[in-house]
């Protein structure tokens, strides 16, 4: 049985649902060097934002299939080491969608109206109302900063409330920003018009200390900044010095560069102009139970062998797009895996044409799937849908896309050619159907046969008895032929002939087949 090590604590209910399919360990807490010698032990790691999967933990794991966060962000993950190993990586994008938005809205209006302040100063047996004269949200113009799921509820709530709305996000249309009721400008006009800024992007190199002084030194005098994204966006020594100079009016901040908050960081020092919680975005109870079902049933599928909804290092494999595609996935792998066998040895190009309705879509996961298939022979279990791309690249194979939207003979279809030790070959396939796959053509000629786990194919000159010989020849050696079919061109021209059969050919036979007059060529393909 799988197992499943639990390094940050999760909601019992995803404990429960890996537990049908693995054991599971819950050890929390670990040092790095301890996680470090278990490692080797689990198939799945799940966890949260305390356990830091650093290069050294993944390159010690010798059967690790999939890191769970539970969560949106996965900077605590060296995706790059996992994806090299061909690790998935999977988070929870949507689980803490909600709680997050709200708890950014919570701290714009804490900030404003000195909540934790004033609480605090009733608490000890004061009541220093004018002390705590707040400002009011209502028609002041909000910027926000990335409009993904928790910035778009952001926008939502806060124009309820009677706000002005500017948004920056260079990926998103301006016919979505409208949706929303935003108003899409760049940065600069976002810093200089508004009155709050509210932060819901990743940490990235380019995002790292994008809030800096240069930022301050463009805002109002009398704005405030909300950062409950992720910590380092904001250089926090410029955050401190523009409250304390009075650049900015002040600042609310659930996430910081190091965690837990530094004895010394300069944001300790600043008193009522900054709101301080310590990372609560997603601290709500539904938000954990979401997050720990969402992973948790991603662990589960890909134990049972099943594709991860949300894996942050498959290029294209988002859950809307995967539930369309996932037929053509197997019938790309399935494709790629026949054309490696066919042009044998060393695969130096692949050209991924994608027809009718195929070729509409998002393509990154076909190709993806496509390359799994074709390095399937050299790589066998070491080959995934996370490092088939780099290890294509490694090997230096080209890698060509083309899209066609003409419908020919199936409303949609895919041909890979390759180029490798034993020349060039083609193949196409297509679904019969919703997802009975189906090989339609090779090399030219037209056939339509399943795909089956043993097959042999030949090239041979159309004429009587050729087909016979064969048969015969088969039986002779105790092969059982399951069906054929033959494609040609032109009568009695060249003809390719694909046989499934039970087993795989002995050894030899496929020399004798060579030897009979009018084959050209025979392969055989396990798939």
């Amino acid at each position: 049985m799988p197992k499943v090590l639990v390094s940050d604590p999760i909601d019992k209910t995803g404990i429960d649902i890996i537990s049908q399919v693995a054991q599971v360990d819950v050890k929390t807490g670990l040092p790095a060097e301890e996680l470090v010698k278990i490692i080797p032990e689990y198939d799945a790691l799940m966890i949260r934002s305390g356990t830091k999967v650093t290069k050294e933990i993944i390159e010690a794991a010798t059967q690790l299939k999939i890191i769970g966060r539970a969560g949106v962000g996965v900077d605590n993950v060296d995706v790059t080491a996992a994806t090299r190993k061909g690790i998935v990586v999977v988070n929870s994008p949507e689980g803490n969608t909600i709680a997050a938005a709200e708890h950014a809205l919570a701290m714009m209006l804490s900030m404003s109206r000195h909540v934790a302040e004033a609480n605090q100063s009733v608490v000890s047996g004061k009541w220093d109302r004018k002390k705590f004269i707040g400002v009011e949200v209502y028609k002041k113009t909000l910027g926000v900063v990335g409009l993904g799921k928790i910035g778009s509820h952001v926008a939502k709530v806060a124009k309820a409330m009677g706000m002005k709305i500017l948004a920056y996000d260079p990926f998103i249309s301006k016919e979505r920003a409208d949706q929303l009721g935003c108003n899409l400008v760049d940065m600069d006009l976002l810093v200089q018009e508004s009155d709050y800024i509210t932060l819901h992007i990743p940490k990235t190199d380019e995002t790292y200390h994008s809030i800096n002084a240069e930022t301050f030194a463009k805002m109002k005098p009398t704005a405030r900044i909300i950062n409950c994204a992720r910590g380092g966006i904001i250089d926090e020594v410029a955050l401190a010095e523009a409250l304390k100079e009075g650049k900015i009016a002040g600042a609310a901040i659930d996430v910081y560069e190091n965690e837990p908050l530094e004895a010394e960081s300069p944001l300790r020092e600043l008193g009522q102009k900054i709101v301080m919680t310590p990372h609560l975005g997603a601290s709500t109870a539904e938000a954990q139970v979401n997050v720990a079902i969402d992973v948790a049933e991603q662990i589960r599928d890909v134990l049972l062998g099943l594709p991860a909804r949300s894996a942050v290092n498959i290029p294209g494999m988002y859950p809307d797009t995967l539930e369309k595609l996932k037929p053509y996935l197997l019938l790309a792998e399935t494709l790629g895996n026949l054309v490696s066998q066919l042009a044998g040895g060393r695969i130096d190009f692949l050209n991924v044409r994608l027809q009718g309705d195929l070729a509409t879509g998002d393509s990154k996961p076909v190709v993806v799937a496509a390359l799994k298939g074709l390095l399937s022979q050299a790589l066998r279990e070491r080959v995934n849908y996370v490092n088939a791309s780099i290890e294509a690249k490694e090997r230096g194979i080209r890698v060509v896309e083309t899209k066609d939207a003409s419908v020919r003979d199936y409303t949609g279809s895919l041909e890979l050619e390759a180029k490798g030790s034993l020349g060039d070959h083609i193949v196409r396939g297509a679904l019969l159907g919703e997802d009975e796959i189906r090989i339609t053509n090779i090399d030219g000629f037209p056939i339509n046969v399943p795909p089956s786990p043993y097959m042999l194919l030949t090239l041979h000159r159309d004429m009587p008895g050729i087909i016979g010989k064969i048969g015969s020849l088969l039986g002779s050696f105790n092969v059982n032929i399951a069906s054929m079919q033959v494609g040609r061109k032109i009568v009695r021209g060249d003809a390719v002939m694909v046989l499934s059969i039970d087993d795989l050919l002995p050894e030899g036979i496929l020399t004798e087949i060579l030897k009979e007059p009018g084959i050209r060529d025979a392969y055989t393909v396990a798939l």
